[in-house]
């Protein structure tokens, strides 16, 4: 009998051990960071093969952890890529969430499921610092001299210090959590994007107040010596100097790591870097031989390494989940005069992809992306096809949260793709360029639909991959796609285009 009674005890004990070990697997909450950089390219970083400009810190993330070669942003632009990562639903779906204004009101609605909230209800400390460009304020949007609100906090973020818009655009003020950071009250600010407020000089008139000349648009209001998207006046003290932006939102980074150093938290850190105004802080000018473009992404893997050090100080790198990514493909001259295009020295900042920001073609969309947890994650590469948009549901079933999976047939659960556990990643990838035209991949083929758009933005000169005829790549011997195989593979074509529809007009869960 106590023979009998002892084996149940122990299978019982095994049980639950199992049990235990299985429900741990599921619902570990590490510390997990997304540090989101932007208009980063596919070929901007040593790690992707970039050899004309050198990124250690990267570099070294990527040897702790995995390197994916098909990851990608679910849009060609910031505002839509954003949109999507923190809400796990394409931003397409949604009306408004083009490229926002500077003075745009919240896009991100009070009570919608988010990536932040979610993280929040699951005992997380959620922090988002650096560029938002979601919208602040209610309809009409915000007004800049009182408490601005909806914004990041009431979408589940217990902190908040954001460049609101882009470093292009006004207003060129921090907010942090709800207020203007430094604003004398005196000195109301006012901002349009229709008519010029008050008297401050404009670039267009005053080129000779400008040390960064724009090379298309941005002639507007003059802010640091640099002529911006949109009017402003007010706000004199609470202005920023762009040579310091990266080395202040790097402090807030880790001033929120240090301040939540014992319990589990989310840091969202979205740089300002690549994106125009490229004017780097005096440590880094000229030490690319690349230019400022060069220069910034020099700093930005600094910022990288900033945060992974004081990780490594604090003890905490064994229990933090890095996300590394950038929210679009690579744009060289978008607007100033930075001499990017003539000091590129034969660097290419999609790499061996065609197109770039803005465009339908993979150079849009598929970004560097490593993820890495020491002592979770084994050094490799993944060529598992993922999208950002997967973050969501990924992390809700890592953190025990798997019922928010079913906020979005978007998002779906790839966690054991993301820890290197599983090599099959999404069966299709949803791209989003520019002037809305979609494509999908699916196993290595590319469908771009038909669209009337312009085939190259003559400002940027990228090319933007709208054709009036349907397109299709084998990407598994074109990754470049310069060859369009549409009219030799009509039922792949068909089979596509009515999935890429089904997707859109319905929805579609694996």
């Amino acid at each position: 009998m106590f023979k009998y009674s002892f084996l149940f005890l122990t299978l019982l004990c095994s049980f639950s051990n199992l049990l235990s070990q299985t429900t741990q697997s599921i619902t570990e909450k590490p510390n997990i960071i997304i540090i989101y950089a932007d208009d980063l390219g596919y070929g901007d970083v040593s790690c992707y093969g970039a050899t004309k400009i050198k990124t250690p810190n990267i570099d070294k993330l990527s040897k702790q952890g995995l390197r994916f070669m098909d990851a990608h942003a679910t849009s060609a632009t910031c505002t839509p890529s954003r949109y999507s990562l923190l809400t796990g639903e394409y931003a397409w779906r949604r009306k408004g969430t083009d490229i926002a204004p500077g003075n745009a009101a919240a896009l991100i609605k009070p009570g919608k499921p988010t990536l932040p909230l979610m993280l929040q209800n699951a005992g997380y400390k959620t922090g988002v610092i650096g560029k938002w460009h979601l919208g602040l304020g209610n309809e009409g949007g915000p007004d800049w001299n009182r408490e601005i609100r909806p914004g990041p906090l009431e979408i589940g973020f217990n902190y908040s210090f954001l460049i609101p818009a882009t470093g292009d655009r006004v207003p060129c003020v921090f907010v942090e959590n709800r207020n203007v950071v430094k604003l004398n009250p005196k000195d109301t600010i006012q901002v349009s994007y229709s008519i010029p407020v008050g008297n401050e000089p404009t670039g267009k008139d005053h080129p000779e107040l400008l040390k960064l000349m724009p090379s298309v648009g941005h002639n507007n209001t003059i802010v640091n010596g640099i002529s911006r998207i949109g009017y402003m006046s007010g706000g004199k003290s609470a202005l920023w100097t762009d040579e310091n932006i990266a080395d202040t939102l790097t402090t807030k980074a880790k001033n929120f790591i240090i301040n939540n150093k014992s319990n589990p938290f989310f840091l969202y850190f979205a740089t300002h870097d690549i994106h125009v105004p490229r004017v780097p802080n005096q440590r880094f000018v000229g030490k690319s031989g690349l230019g400022a473009r060069g220069d910034v992404i020099l700093q930005l893997d600094w910022t990288v390494g900033e945060i992974t050090k004081l990780l490594d100080s604090l003890h905490l790198r064994n229990n933090t989940l890095i996300i590394f990514s950038s929210d679009n493909g690579p744009v060289v001259d978008d607007g100033y005069a930075d001499k990017a295009l003539e000091l590129l020295n034969g660097h290419t900042p999609a790499g061996v992809l065609r197109g770039g920001k803005y465009s339908a073609f993979d150079g849009g969309t598929r970004v560097p992306f490593i993820v890495s947890w020491k002592g979770k994650i084994k050094f490799g590469v993944s060529n598992a096809a993922l999208s950002h948009i997967d973050l969501f549901a990924s992390l809700a079933t890592l953190t025990g949260k798997q019922f928010y999976t079913n906020a979005t047939s978007d998002s779906h659960n790839n966690i054991k793709v993301l820890l290197g556990k599983s090599k099959k990643g999404r069966d299709y990838i949803i791209e989003h360029a520019l002037n809305g035209t979609l494509s999908i991949i699916k196993e290595n083929w590319k469908y771009i639909e038909p669209s009337n758009g312009k085939r190259i933005d003559e400002n940027t000169n990228i090319e933007l991959g709208n054709y009036q005829e349907a397109q299709l790549y084998n990407l598994s011997v074109d990754l470049g796609e310069k060859n369009n195989v549409a009219s030799d593979n009509k039922n792949k074509v068909k089979e596509l285009s009515e999935l890429l529809n089904m997707i859109r007009y319905n929805g579609i869960k694996n």
